[in-house]
Order: C-alpha cells, then structure tokens, then sequence
C-alpha cells in the first residue's frame, strides 16, 4: 500500500513538474511583470522614508560646521575632525539610502530576470519547432519533386488535389446530323478542399480590396502577385504576412516566419510567388470566368525562411 502510494507522489510530482515546464514561459514572464510592478511600488513607499535620512543628515551636518565654527572647540575639534567626521556622514547616509532601497531594486532585478529567462526559453522553442517544420516542410518538397521528375507536373496536380479521371458517355452529332455516341475522359476533384494548405485564405468582401466585380479582383490579384514577385527579386525574400497585408487579410502567427526566398540555387524553392488563382479547381474557374468574384488562394510558400535571411 505505501509503495502504492509512493508511485502515485512520485506519478503526480512528474506531472506537476512536466506542467510547470510547459508552461514555464508564461509563468516567468507574469511574475516578472507582477515583480515588476511590486518593486516600483515598494520604491515609491520607501522615497516616503528618505526624507528622514535626509533631515537626519542636514542636521548633523549642520551641528559639524557650527563646531568648526565655534572658537572654543577650537583646540579640541580640529579642521581634519570636521572633515573625517563629515566624510563619515557621508559614507553612513548612502549606506542608509542603500539600505533604503535595496529591497525594490532587488526585487526588480529579478523580476527583470525572470521576464529574460522567459523570453530565452520561448526563443528556444520556437526555434526548435521551426526546426522541426522545416524537416517537415523539405521532406515533403522532396517527395514532390520525386514525383514531378518521375510522372511530370500533371501526375503531382493530381495527387495533391485528389484529381480522379472519369470517364462519361457523349452524344455528338455527324456529318449527317444522325447523333454519334462516343467517350471522354474528364477529370473531377473529389473534395475541394482536399491538398489546401493551412496558409491559404478566401479573398473576398472581408477585405477592403475586395469588390463584386469578378474582372477587378482578377486584375487586382495578379498585380499584387506581380508587385509580390518584383518584391521577392529586389529584396531577396518576403513573408507570408507581408502579402496578407497587400491584400488586406488579417496577419497570422505562422506567417511571421513562413515565405518565400529568391535564390537560384535552392533547389527547394520555387523562387516566385504563385497565389494559385490558376489552380484546377470548379471554384476557381468559375472566378477566373467571371462567374463568381470570390475566390481561395493557396500560397506557394518555401516554408520557414527567417532562419535563412
């Protein structure tokens, strides 16, 4: 039963521990910003007693210069006591202003610390995950480039939009006006939203840009998607947010380090911006067609590019 139970504290304090290191980052931070503000406040309730060390030492002061003064001390306080003795009183009042405020600057100190430690830890995961994404991200541009050189563009369309061909029956009509049945094979995405990436966004009346007028917003995309390419060439590289911003789409946390990068000898990269308006989707051709003035852009991001900037 002890034993039991000693596995049990043991289970919970490895939970408790594991919780607290998650977690460690917002813990440090609040109490940095909560020690923070207790040690301003504690400063400004000492400033209150400063004045007491202050008049403290005026008056001393002042009893020192009356001796110095005073003829008959003459022979007994001597210039070079007045001068230690002030000396002295100078030295104990910093050590007592010190004293004073030791505590809130203490205090602060950690507190600053702390905020610090905080920031270090989450610096340190967030390159750990964009670490991670990037294993991730390249195998995938591998394997699709695999596919690409193996079976051509057309094969990796389809697999990564679940493009099935199908065949159906048509009635055309000959040269003798008699009906002429025959085969023709089209191709279907099954589910739409199928091989859409997590960056992708409808541009549509949520944004300022946006108007109902099909012809506008296709204009308007491609120049901002020229405007995008010509950014990328001259600087060198350009984040995700960056092209929200151009088409007025509320900025995401992942596109703070997700874009693209403008190197002719990385293989990964596309080195252009695509915002898939082509894209072989029923939606897609509809807006293309003036049919529809709403549209989903799947961006061709490299991956995470602020660790290659």
């Amino acid at each position: 039963m002890k034993i039991k139970a000693l596995q049990q504290l043991s289970n919970m304090a490895g939970k408790t521990g594991l919780l607290l290191k998650k977690h460690s980052p917002a813990i440090l931070t609040t109490a940095g910003i909560v020690g923070t503000v207790a040690s301003a406040v504690l400063a400004c309730k000492e400033t209150l007693k400063i004045n007491e060390i202050l008049d403290e030492k005026r008056r001393t002061q002042a009893a020192i210069h009356t001796c110095l003064e005073d003829e008959e001390f003459a022979s007994d306080y001597s210039e070079e006591d007045g001068k230690k003795d002030l000396t002295k009183l100078y030295v104990q009042t910093g050590v007592k202003i010190v004293k004073l405020y030791a505590p809130s600057v203490i205090l602060g100190s950690v507190s600053i610390a702390s905020i610090v430690m905080g920031h270090k830890i989450l610096k340190k995961r967030n390159v750990a995950l964009a670490a991670a994404y990037t294993v991730v991200d390249k195998g995938f541009k591998d394997y699709r480039k695999n596919v690409v050189d193996r079976f051509g563009e057309n094969i990796d369309k389809e697999l990564r939009y679940n493009i099935k061909a199908k065949e159906i029956e048509t009635t055309t009509k000959d040269k003798n006006g008699k009906d002429k049945k025959g085969k023709e094979v089209v191709y279907e995405i099954e589910n739409p939203l199928e091989g859409i990436s997590e960056f992708a966004k409808f541009f549509d009346c949520g944004s300022d840009q946006h108007r109902k007028d099909p012809e506008y917003n296709l204009m308007f995309l491609r120049r901002q998607q020229d405007y995008a390419n010509d950014v990328l060439r001259t600087r060198g590289h350009l984040f995700l947010n960056e092209v929200y911003d151009m088409l007025d789409i509320p900025r995401t946390k992942a596109g703070q380090v997700v874009g693209w990068i403008y190197d002719k000898d990385n293989e990964n990269g596309d080195n252009y911006v695509d915002f898939g308006i082509y894209d072989p989707r029923e939606a897609n051709r509809r807006f293309i067609d003036g049919y529809e003035y709403n549209i989903l852009l799947d961006f061709n991001v490299d991956g995470v590019i602020y660790d290659k900037i």
